[in-house]
Order: structure tokens, then C-alpha cells, then sequence
């Protein structure tokens, strides 16, 4: 039997098809015309979500290494200020799309987190390549670990209760940072909560099953490694801290959750990890979702397996 896409996300989906309407498909290594398409369909989807009341935000910034001002984003509830645990959330897009492309739909969807886990959440707006290459996105993101550990007393958070969660490149980049603090024994992370994870370079041979309804494309996948890692995209040298796939040794790691649609470029590359891990000793939860597209619910926030999806992740949280 092959391989449908849910209805419900079908008919969900089907307004956003229509507003954008027919574009014609950037070639690979096109970035710019990606981030045009994506900060038009963010923007849209965003559009369509009500506003999240009861989560305040306030703007942090941290120095990198390389003496680079990073922006930050502190969202929390009021009433949950001594709530003891908090997240980085590190947000998706290829590792191409950065805040100023991807902020307002990632702005909605961390408060709805936040409003419904009480789990407060630091969002940060890490660099992107091609502009900046491997390893500064990571190295960006880890430094906000370092740097929330650090306040976690001001910002009422137990740094023994920090979670490191993203979608997609995020996603990949949580499970980049979660290698990263293990080995240089750096502040320790309670869950690694990875949303469809962007976790391998070497994903490029095209599944046909799975073909006709990509929302992330091998294409744009081939383009987002490429700018990320240039001419060492699929070589013997590239960083398990730039694909996470790429780590030899998952011991040690802290414990994770994984949720991906069965209609995914990243299914199997996922699901494969979620092995791993739990070889490895890491007490792992893997949800695979039939019939559910890459960021099926952002894009289909109503339908039933969203729901069921948004609950698990939040139901993590709520157990930090």
C-alpha cells in the first residue's frame, strides 16, 4: 500500500497551496530565492494563528567566542517566574533562514508553548550560513546554553532542568549542542526534544514514496547542507557537530524525544538516530507520524495527529 498524506493536514494545507499559488522551484544552491518563498510562506501561516496571550518576552544578548553580538529572546509567563526549568529552543529553516525570515510564525509558536507547558523558553537568533559556515550556528547555540545555564539563578530557571528542543535545522542543532556539552563537559542538558531533525548531510537520493508531498525538498536540502558545509557536503570529514548522524559514540547523551512525519525527507535518517540513541543506553521516545509532511503542525494546526503532536512535546516539557 503506498504511502497518502492525512486528510485532515490535506485540507488543512489547501488555503496556504492557493495563496501562494504556483512558484516556479529555485534551482539548488539558490538560497536567496528560498528565503523570499519561506518568508512569504511564514509570514502567511503566521497570519493565520490567534495571538498567545499571558507570555511576556524580553531581549537578552549574549558575545559569542568570536566577539559577535547574538540576540536572544526570553519568553515566560509572569506567574511562572520560579518555575525552576526552562528550554532553549533553537528554531528551523535549513540552516538558511534566519529569525528575520522565520520570526513571526516562531514567535506565536514558542509563547504556545510556553503558555501551555509553563515551561519558559530562550530563543536565539544564531547565524546562518552561507553567510557563516559551519561550525558558527552550532557554536552560537551553544554559547546561548552556556550563557542561559549562567543567568539560570536571575531568570529563577534550575540549571539542572534545561532542555535544548528545535525543529528541523534546530532540531539538528539541539542534538549538535547536546554532543557538544557532553564532550566538553558543559552545562548539562536534561532532554534533547528534537522535532524532525535535520541530522544528516549524506540524505540526497530521492524516495519516490515520499516525492509528491514534500513541503522540504531534497533540493532544498542538498542547498541548506551545501551552504552550511561547502565542498565537504557527503565527505569523509564532516563534524558530528555539524550533522549529528555523523557521531560515532551516543553514550552519554541526554535523554530524547523525536517526533517526524512518515512523509518526510528526514524519516528515516530520524528514526535511524532514534535506534542509536537508544543502543547507546539513552532512554529515547520516538513518535513516526503517518500521512504528515515536514512542519505538518505549523501547516495544519487543527488537524488531529498536530494536536496529538503539540501534546507529547508539551507533556515533555511539562516533565522537565
Amino acid at each position: 500500500m503506498a504511502l497518502e498524506i492525512d486528510a485532515q493536514v490535506l485540507a488543512a494545507m489547501a488555503p496556504l497551496m492557493r495563496a501562494l499559488g504556483e512558484a516556479e522551484t529555485p534551482p539548488i544552491g539558490d538560497v536567496d530565492s528560498r528565503r523570499r518563498d519561506g518568508h512569504r510562506m511564514f509570514d502567511y501561516v503566521a497570519g493565520t494563528w490567534p495571538p498567545i496571550d499571558g507570555v511576556d518576552m524580553q531581549q537578552h544578548a549574549l558575545t559569542a567566542p568570536d566577539g559577535a553580538t547574538i540576540d536572544l529572546r526570553w519568553y515566560h509567563r509572569p506567574q511562572d517566574r520560579q518555575s525552576g526549568s526552562a528550554a532553549l529552543y533553537l528554531h528551523g529553516g535549513g540552516m538558511i533562514f534566519g529569525l528575520e525570515h522565520v520570526g513571526a510564525l516562531y514567535d506565536l509558536a514558542v509563547r504556545e508553548y510556553v503558555a501551555t507547558s509553563s515551561v519558559p523558553m530562550l530563543v536565539v537568533d544564531y547565524r546562518i550560513a552561507p553567510e557563516h559556515p559551519h561550525p558558527t550556528p552550532v557554536e552560537d547555540c551553544y554559547a546561548a546554553l552556556v550563557w542561559l545555564a549562567a543567568n539560570a539563578q536571575r531568570l529563577g530557571v534550575d540549571p539542572a532542568r534545561i532542555a535544548v528542543m528545535g525543529d528541523s535545522a534546530g532540531g539538528g542543532l539541539a542534538a549538535a549542542v547536546s554532543l557538544l556539552a557532553r564532550d566538553r563537559g558543559g552545562p548539562p542538558v536534561a532532554q534533547q526534544i528534537l522535532i524532525y531533525p535535520m541530522l544528516d548531510d549524506r540524505t540526497r537520493t530521492p524516495d519516490p514514496q515520499v516525492m509528491p508531498f514534500l513541503t522540504w525538498t531534497y533540493d532544498d536540502n542538498i542547498t541548506g547542507w551545501g551552504a552550511l558545509l561547502g565542498d565537504s557536503t557527503s565527505g569523509a570529514t564532516v563534524s558530528p557537530y555539524a550533522a549529528p548522524a555523523r557521531a560515532d559514540d551516543l553514550t552519554g547523551l541526554p535523554p530524547a524525544y523525536i517526533d517526524v512525519g512518515d512523509l518526510d525527507i528526514f524519516r528515516d535518517e530520524d528514526v535511524t538516530y532514534a535506534r542509536r540513541l537508544s543502543d547507546a543506553g539513552v532512554p529515547t521516545e520516538l513518535h513516526l507520524h503517518p500521512g504528515c509532511p515536514h512542519a505538518f503542525e505549523a501547516l495544519a494546526r487543527e488537524a488531529d495527529v498536530s494536536r496529538r503532536a503539540i501534546a507529547d512535546r508539551v507533556r515533555r516539557l511539562r516533565a522537565l
